[in-house]
């Protein structure tokens, strides 16, 4: 399985964002070639519903003549009232509440951590290992979701960048522009 994380949205920086349907950045097409150059190849392609997941799997899909379907339990964290604002004007207590209790505290009132990792496990559980592998195009919370429930080493500290990918068969996060492996820079 690849999991492949959206390309930039067009977001300012510093904002909490999961659910909301954002528009994709200026350079989607400049980000689209590189990926569809650099990305290995694929038996079929899932993809979260959000446009900017799904704009980018159904180019993908088109390019390379693929199967794609659209997973519901492939959407972002669903952040609540959080959705929207920038992470500094979060009152502190609601983000230490969150901290204090990473997999269960809800203080956003959208959904747990524990709640995304069981939907995404539902669907890892699903999943085949074919070869040539899956790709799912997603977020970075399904993919740290992920990361963790699969045993990668860094599990929910994983980070990957806008365009680049994650091979949970073992290999290293590619970044859709080089076919290489370099780390993965911050993400907001």
């Amino acid at each position: 399985m690849i999991l492949l994380r959206h390309t930039r949205p067009a977001v300012a920086e510093g904002v909490c964002y999961g659910r909301g349907d954002l528009d994709l950045h200026a350079d989607f097409e400049t980000a689209l070639a590189a990926i569809l150059k650099a990305l290995p190849a694929v038996s079929h392609v899932a993809t979260g519903p959000l446009s900017r997941c799904r704009r980018l799997a159904e180019r993908i899909a088109g390019a390379r003549d693929l199967p794609l379907a659209v997973d519901p339990r492939l959407v972002e964290f669903d952040f609540g009232a959080w959705e929207g604002r920038p992470w500094a004007e979060i009152p502190r207590e609601e983000l230490d509440a969150w901290a204090g209790d990473f997999h269960h505290a809800r203080p956003h009132g959208g959904e747990s951590v524990a709640m995304l990792a069981a939907r995404v496990g539902a669907a890892l559980g699903e999943a085949r290992s074919p070869h040539p592998p899956a790709l799912w195009v997603t977020h970075a919370g399904v993919t740290r979701a992920a990361a963790a429930l699969t045993g990668r080493e860094q599990g929910w500290d994983t980070r990957l960048g806008f365009g680049r990918w994650l091979d949970l068969s073992g290999a290293a996060p590619g970044d859709g522009s080089a076919g290489t492996a370099p780390r993965a820079g911050p993400e907001r």
